[in-house]
Protein backbone atom coordinates (compact mmCIF):
# COMPACT_ATOMS: atom_id res chain seq x y z
CA UNK A 1 0.00 0.00 0.00
CA UNK A 2 1.52 3.70 -0.96
CA UNK A 3 1.54 6.00 1.79
CA UNK A 4 -1.41 8.77 2.20
CA UNK A 5 1.06 11.14 0.07
CA UNK A 6 1.91 9.29 -2.63
CA UNK A 7 -1.30 8.03 -3.24
CA UNK A 8 -3.32 11.37 -2.89
CA UNK A 9 -0.23 12.72 -5.56
CA UNK A 10 -0.93 10.34 -8.00
CA UNK A 11 -5.08 10.53 -7.68
CA UNK A 12 -5.38 14.31 -7.65
CA UNK A 13 -6.11 14.87 -11.06
CA UNK A 14 -8.62 12.18 -11.74
CA UNK A 15 -10.34 13.29 -8.41
CA UNK A 16 -10.26 16.62 -9.56
CA UNK A 17 -12.59 15.74 -12.58
CA UNK A 18 -14.96 13.21 -10.71
CA UNK A 19 -18.62 14.65 -10.06
CA UNK A 20 -20.20 15.06 -6.57
CA UNK A 21 -22.06 11.53 -6.55
CA UNK A 22 -24.62 12.90 -4.76
CA UNK A 23 -25.42 16.73 -5.10
CA UNK A 24 -28.51 17.15 -2.81
CA UNK A 25 -26.78 15.74 0.07
CA UNK A 26 -23.97 17.63 -0.65
CA UNK A 27 -25.90 20.85 -1.04
CA UNK A 28 -27.41 19.64 2.37
CA UNK A 29 -24.48 19.71 4.03
CA UNK A 30 -23.04 22.87 2.69
CA UNK A 31 -26.32 24.72 3.77
CA UNK A 32 -26.39 23.36 7.38
CA UNK A 33 -22.71 23.87 7.67
CA UNK A 34 -23.04 27.70 6.32
CA UNK A 35 -26.22 27.94 8.82
CA UNK A 36 -23.91 27.84 11.65
CA UNK A 37 -21.16 30.20 9.92
CA UNK A 38 -20.64 33.82 11.03
CA UNK A 39 -18.96 36.61 8.76
CA UNK A 40 -15.97 37.08 11.18
CA UNK A 41 -15.29 33.92 11.65
CA UNK A 42 -11.50 32.33 11.30
CA UNK A 43 -12.31 28.38 9.89
CA UNK A 44 -9.48 25.72 9.21
CA UNK A 45 -10.18 22.64 6.95
CA UNK A 46 -8.04 20.07 6.94
CA UNK A 47 -7.80 17.38 4.07
CA UNK A 48 -9.38 20.06 1.57
CA UNK A 49 -8.62 17.62 -1.60
CA UNK A 50 -9.08 20.15 -4.34
CA UNK A 51 -10.38 23.09 -2.18
CA UNK A 52 -14.20 23.06 -4.02
CA UNK A 53 -15.96 23.33 -0.17
CA UNK A 54 -13.47 25.87 1.01
CA UNK A 55 -13.85 28.15 -2.00
CA UNK A 56 -17.71 27.16 -1.80
CA UNK A 57 -17.83 28.43 1.84
CA UNK A 58 -15.35 31.61 1.44
CA UNK A 59 -18.23 33.98 1.38
CA UNK A 60 -19.54 33.16 4.38
CA UNK A 61 -16.63 33.78 6.61
CA UNK A 62 -13.71 35.87 7.44
CA UNK A 63 -10.79 33.26 5.91
CA UNK A 64 -9.94 29.50 5.29
CA UNK A 65 -7.04 27.89 5.98
CA UNK A 66 -7.33 25.08 3.76
CA UNK A 67 -4.58 22.16 4.37
CA UNK A 68 -4.00 18.31 2.51
CA UNK A 69 -1.13 15.84 2.91
CA UNK A 70 -0.63 16.13 -1.22
CA UNK A 71 0.91 18.79 -2.75
CA UNK A 72 -0.52 18.35 -6.12
CA UNK A 73 -4.30 18.36 -4.96
CA UNK A 74 -3.35 21.82 -3.53
CA UNK A 75 -1.85 23.11 -7.16
CA UNK A 76 -5.60 22.00 -8.25
CA UNK A 77 -7.16 24.18 -5.04
CA UNK A 78 -5.18 27.26 -5.40
CA UNK A 79 -5.83 27.55 -9.48
CA UNK A 80 -9.48 27.31 -8.84
CA UNK A 81 -8.87 29.87 -5.80
CA UNK A 82 -7.01 32.09 -8.98
CA UNK A 83 -9.68 31.43 -11.46
CA UNK A 84 -12.95 32.44 -8.92
CA UNK A 85 -11.26 35.80 -8.02
CA UNK A 86 -11.54 34.04 -4.02
CA UNK A 87 -8.63 36.00 -2.05
CA UNK A 88 -9.42 34.55 1.60
CA UNK A 89 -9.09 31.20 0.85
CA UNK A 90 -5.31 30.15 1.59
CA UNK A 91 -3.82 26.81 1.19
CA UNK A 92 -1.30 25.19 2.30
CA UNK A 93 0.20 21.86 2.49
CA UNK A 94 0.62 19.34 5.98
CA UNK A 95 -1.31 17.48 8.32
CA UNK A 96 -2.67 18.54 12.04
CA UNK A 97 -0.15 16.97 13.21
CA UNK A 98 2.58 18.85 11.27
CA UNK A 99 1.35 22.09 11.07
CA UNK A 100 1.69 24.82 13.11
CA UNK A 101 -1.35 25.72 14.55
CA UNK A 102 -2.04 27.99 17.99
CA UNK A 103 -4.17 26.97 20.46
CA UNK A 104 -7.69 28.09 20.46
CA UNK A 105 -7.11 29.77 16.66
CA UNK A 106 -10.34 28.58 14.66
CA UNK A 107 -14.05 29.41 15.16
CA UNK A 108 -14.98 26.30 13.13
CA UNK A 109 -12.61 23.16 11.69
CA UNK A 110 -14.10 21.02 8.67
CA UNK A 111 -13.11 17.57 8.11
CA UNK A 112 -15.46 16.39 5.45
CA UNK A 113 -14.28 12.62 4.32
CA UNK A 114 -10.71 12.74 5.98
CA UNK A 115 -11.67 10.95 9.37
CA UNK A 116 -11.79 7.05 8.38
CA UNK A 117 -8.80 7.61 5.98
CA UNK A 118 -5.66 8.66 9.12
CA UNK A 119 -4.47 6.12 10.74
CA UNK A 120 -4.92 7.89 14.16
CA UNK A 121 -8.04 9.53 14.23
CA UNK A 122 -8.37 9.92 17.77
CA UNK A 123 -5.47 12.08 17.68
CA UNK A 124 -6.58 14.12 15.31
CA UNK A 125 -9.56 15.27 17.34
CA UNK A 126 -8.05 15.61 20.03
CA UNK A 127 -5.83 18.34 17.92
CA UNK A 128 -9.25 19.85 16.14
CA UNK A 129 -9.95 20.71 19.93
CA UNK A 130 -7.14 21.88 20.72
CA UNK A 131 -6.82 24.67 17.87
CA UNK A 132 -10.72 25.38 18.57
CA UNK A 133 -11.86 28.39 20.12
CA UNK A 134 -14.23 28.04 22.82
CA UNK A 135 -17.75 27.64 21.45
CA UNK A 136 -15.98 26.43 18.61
CA UNK A 137 -17.86 23.53 15.96
CA UNK A 138 -16.22 20.70 14.32
CA UNK A 139 -17.85 20.08 11.27
CA UNK A 140 -17.19 16.55 9.85
CA UNK A 141 -18.65 14.12 7.86
CA UNK A 142 -17.37 10.21 8.07
CA UNK A 143 -17.42 7.15 6.25
CA UNK A 144 -18.70 4.34 8.33
CA UNK A 145 -16.50 1.76 6.88
CA UNK A 146 -17.59 -0.76 9.36
CA UNK A 147 -20.84 -0.55 7.84
CA UNK A 148 -19.88 -1.41 4.23
CA UNK A 149 -21.12 -4.40 2.53
CA UNK A 150 -18.76 -7.57 3.39
CA UNK A 151 -17.73 -7.18 -0.63
CA UNK A 152 -16.40 -4.14 0.00
CA UNK A 153 -14.89 -4.66 3.18
CA UNK A 154 -13.05 -7.69 1.52
CA UNK A 155 -12.50 -5.81 -2.03
CA UNK A 156 -10.47 -2.84 0.14
CA UNK A 157 -7.12 -4.77 1.26
CA UNK A 158 -6.30 -6.32 -2.27
CA UNK A 159 -7.19 -2.66 -3.63
CA UNK A 160 -5.05 -1.54 -0.95
CA UNK A 161 -2.51 -4.24 -2.09
CA UNK A 162 -1.76 -2.89 -5.95
CA UNK A 163 -1.94 1.14 -4.67
CA UNK A 164 -5.89 1.32 -6.03
CA UNK A 165 -6.68 2.83 -2.06
CA UNK A 166 -5.46 4.34 0.18
CA UNK A 167 -5.37 3.83 3.50
CA UNK A 168 -8.96 3.35 5.64
CA UNK A 169 -10.27 3.23 9.21
CA UNK A 170 -12.34 0.34 9.80
CA UNK A 171 -14.83 2.57 12.48
CA UNK A 172 -18.46 2.96 13.06
CA UNK A 173 -21.06 5.73 13.79
CA UNK A 174 -20.92 4.37 18.10
CA UNK A 175 -16.76 4.53 17.37
CA UNK A 176 -16.73 7.65 16.30
CA UNK A 177 -19.17 9.53 17.89
CA UNK A 178 -17.67 8.47 21.32
CA UNK A 179 -14.28 9.66 19.99
CA UNK A 180 -15.47 13.01 19.85
CA UNK A 181 -17.06 13.02 23.23
CA UNK A 182 -14.01 11.67 24.75
CA UNK A 183 -12.35 14.30 23.58
CA UNK A 184 -14.14 17.02 24.95
CA UNK A 185 -16.91 17.73 21.96
CA UNK A 186 -20.68 17.51 22.97
CA UNK A 187 -22.40 16.59 19.62
CA UNK A 188 -24.83 19.14 18.20
CA UNK A 189 -26.30 17.84 15.38
CA UNK A 190 -26.24 14.24 13.51
CA UNK A 191 -27.57 13.05 10.28
CA UNK A 192 -26.75 9.76 8.37
CA UNK A 193 -27.85 10.32 4.79
CA UNK A 194 -27.58 6.55 4.65
CA UNK A 195 -26.33 3.41 6.12
CA UNK A 196 -22.59 4.01 5.54
CA UNK A 197 -21.69 7.72 6.65
CA UNK A 198 -22.41 10.17 8.94
CA UNK A 199 -22.46 13.92 9.24
CA UNK A 200 -21.86 15.62 12.66
CA UNK A 201 -21.47 18.85 14.19
CA UNK A 202 -19.61 18.47 17.24
CA UNK A 203 -19.33 22.08 19.70
CA UNK A 204 -16.40 22.62 21.93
Amino acid sequence: MKDSKTFWDKTARRYAKSPVRDVDTYQKKLAITQGYFRPDWSVLEFGCGTGSTALTHAPYVKEILATDISGKMLDIAAQKARDAGVENVRFQQGTLESLELEPESFDAVLGLNILHLLENAEVAVSRVYEVLRPGGIFVSSTALVADLLVLWRLLIPAMQMVGLAPFVNRFNRDTLVSMLTNAGFSIEYEWQPNKTSVFLVARK
